[in-house]
């Protein structure tokens, strides 16, 4: 094996401090007892190479680990598996150490070559991962197969040094994602293709038991690495409740958690009630709502037309459809993304202001277009909402209500004039301004099958997203989030989109459960991080 070369220039050395990495537990926190969690559906599959909704996401957090995690209830990044990790000068090459003694669920101690395999299987096209992508800057990844990454090397067993092909500042939030957790081969191999069924990873809990179309079981990893969590001995999941039932359930105390949230149809009855309401947490989600405007489609194509439909939308009108569960946004990120520019205003809601941008641009009687829309509550009074909003400056929308797949299909083809994207709306799949961008505003997003609808490219932001995210020092992260919001500004002057709210998260919990409130919304365990809730 080839040791990590003395002369190698090293700009970041990181052990897990005591300082904004570190975690301080509820000192009220308590060892012991059992949770009931209810879900709609069941569950797909617990792969973590696999899954990738929201109701997998924070189920296989808790069984799997992987170098990089996050404090728990922020979006703060901290060591996972790697107790330390190191970077190279020019921001190619990263350097994990492993802790040791660290064990899987069927007792075999987790190396360098777990981590290796791990990576190798995601990105491999036989795995069918939908998040192999994630791992594009690594050395080797336009060939990887069955041979592996050869970015990724086993520099001993208890350290691993992946090479990238190109500087990569999200590179660590990558490394936290549940498709980089490891898994032990023997395990997967054992599996023979149904590993999403047989889980084994390092995590805080294991799986206990799984009856399909019933319930799952959790019980709690004994030999974590992780000292003190977590403090639940089991976690029991119970699939098939409708989540009104669930609701119901709660209020009689058989339910802890509504893992599908409060029913939107109960969600003003409940608010109004302040025994319920006592047990509502609300959280905000790395998610926006938004518009899209097709600038290749004429009259979109004239920004000034887009500023006028930008000043025509009552966004606060809006939110109130949905009950408030949301706060009006005026940019694509939203507010608890690392990049969002506080005190940005956007577009005023201005309907005199937008008609004469219009008569600037020679639509002074308005014009006709579509506006597609997908057919689930609450979205087409979203619709109509905007529609009337349009009207009001002469802008006559038909709205095109069709299921998911079509509304995606249209956006993709670049047929569909204006989409609102309810109920697809973008929820980051990691903190960082990059991934707002680069697949739905980019230009490699745009082209067909993209999911960039506005078919919106500027190269020049394109380059200047590309020299932020160049920014792999983490010395300069400043300097980086400030070329973030100078492209997201930048974004909103030529106006693609319309930024119309950023949904909050609402759940609740009962009574006896334990634990700050932020983990019961955590941005990236979602919904709920299991590992540090506990039972009075």
């Amino acid at each position: 094996m080839k040791k990590l070369l003395a002369s190698t220039a090293l700009i970041l050395s990181l052990a897990l401090p005591a300082g904004a990495q570190d975690y301080t537990p509820d000192p009220a926190a308590k060892a012991g007892g059992s949770i009931t969690v209810t879900y709609k559906d069941d569950v797909a599959t617990l792969d973590p190479a696999i899954g990738y909704d929201w109701q997998n996401w924070s189920m296989i957090k808790s069984l799997f680990d992987g170098l990089m995690d996050y404090v728990p209830g922020t979006t703060v990044l901290r060591p996972g598996l790697a107790e330390s990790y190191e970077i190279s000068e020019d921001g190619l090459t990263f350097t994990f150490k492993l802790r040791a003694g660290v064990k899987f669920h069927n007792g075999r101690e987790m190396t360098a070559e777990d981590v290796k395999y791990s990576l190798d299987r995601v990105t491999n096209p036989a795995t069918q991962s939908p998040g192999a992508g994630f791992f594009g800057s690594i050395a080797g990844f336009d060939k990887a197969g069955d041979g592996g990454l050869s970015g990724v090397e086993v520099v001993d067993p208890l350290t691993v040094k992946i090479t990238l092909s190109r500087p990569d500042a999200t590179f660590l939030h990558v490394m936290a994602l549940n498709f980089a957790s490891v898994v032990p081969k023997e395990a997967v191999d054992a599996a023979a293709g149904d590993f999403g069924k047989m889980p084994v990873g390092t995590g805080a809990f294991k799986l206990a038991e799984w009856t399909l179309g019933q319930k799952l079981v959790f019980e709690k990893n004994a030999d974590y690495w992780r000292a003190g969590v977590p403090y639940l001995d089991s976690v029991v999941f119970e699939v098939g409740q409708e989540p009104i039932v669930a609701l119901l359930r709660l209020q009689n105390g058989e339910v802890d958690v509504p893992g599908d949230g409060i029913p939107p149809a109960k969600f003003t009855e409940v608010m109004a009630d302040p025994a319920q309401a006592s047990r509502v947490v609300e959280g905000g989600q790395l998610h926006t709502g938004y518009i899209t405007l097709n600038v290749t489609i004429p009259p979109l194509d004239k920004p000034e037309v887009r500023k006028a439909i930008n000043m025509a939308i009552n966004k606060d009108r809006i939110t109130q459809i949905i009950n408030g569960r949301a706060k009006p946004a005026t940019q694509p990120l939203p507010p608890s993304m690392p990049g969002y520019t506080e005190g940005y205003a956007g577009y005023a809601f201005d309907v005199e202001g937008a008609k004469k941008l219009l008569a600037d641009a020679g639509l002074a009687d308005g014009f006709e277009t579509d506006l597609y829309v997908m057919n689930t509550d609450p979205n087409p009074r979203i619709a109509q909402a905007i529609q009337q909003d349009l009207a009001a400056i002469g802008v006559k929308a038909n709205i095109q209500s069709l299921a998911q797949a079509n509304v995606i299909e249209a956006g993709g083809a670049g047929t569909a004039p204006m989409i609102w994207s309810g109920g697809m709306a973008w929820i980051a799949d990691f903190p960082d301004p990059s991934n707002f961008y680069g697949p739905i505003l980019g230009c490699a997003g745009a082209g067909p099958g993209g999911w960039n609808w506005s078919k919106y490219c500027n190269a020049a932001l394109d380059e200047k997203a590309t020299a932020a995210d160049s920014l792999a020092d983490p010395t300069k992260a400043a300097d980086r989030m400030a070329m973030w919001s100078e492209v997201y500004q930048a974004v909103m002057e030529d106006a693609p989109w319309v930024p119309v709210f950023n949904e909050q998260r609402y759940t609740m919990k009962s009574e006896r459960m334990g634990g700050e409130d932020a983990l019961y919304v955590d941005p990236v365990s979602i919904p709920v991080n299991y590992d540090y809730v506990f039972v009075k």
